[in-house]
């Protein structure tokens, strides 16, 4: 069992890793008889995952992209016109945000255009890119509250900011 004070020591110098993670690490090394090199390794990845982890994270929650479905459990069948090999190409490649494209979804009410604009979303998060996600009319009315020209430009570099703004007609 290792000593928790070295636990808090090395969460004092600013490893992410929660305790409990940090305790099993060092207790799998010790009954693995890692080489003080393999040991350091090791912990050097889990630390880098955990704040990639985190980091992801706070980057979701900054993007506001909410709750939505993800593509797996995405009824395809259901949009009868829908181009998903376009799409998916699209949620790969993540192309059109390096070309500073737009991307136009359209179509009738309830066919899913909101959940495959969160989920492209959620796909540049997860390729590293900044993302907001909000309604026209929010952004609209965020904009128009502001009472100065220079409080309304700060805003509106809020929407400008993110590499990949998507705006919901909702």
């Amino acid at each position: 069992m290792p000593n928790d004070d070295v636990l808090h020591r090395l969460q004092h110098l600013g490893f992410r890793l929660p305790l409990d993670a940090l305790r099993d690490f060092l207790e799998d090394a010790a009954r693995e008889r890692l080489s003080p090199l393999a040991m350091a390794e090791r912990l050097v990845d889990l630390e880098r995952r955990e704040r990639e982890a985190r980091n992801l994270a706070a980057r979701t929650r900054l993007a506001m992209l909410g709750k939505f479905q993800t593509l797996e459990r995405f009824d395809w069948n259901h949009p009868r016109k829908i181009d998903r090999a376009l799409y998916e190409r699209l949620h790969k490649t993540l192309d059109f945000v390096e070309r500073a494209e737009n991307v136009l979804l359209r179509g009738p009410s309830g066919v899913g255009k909101t959940t495959l604009a969160q989920n492209l979303g959620l796909s540049a998060l997860t390729h590293g890119y900044s993302v907001r996600f909000c309604t026209l009319a929010g952004m609209l009315a965020d904009l128009l509250r502001r009472d100065s020209l220079p409080a309304f430009e700060r805003r509106l570099r809020r929407y400008a900011r993110p590499r990949l703004l998507i705006l919901d007609s909702c």
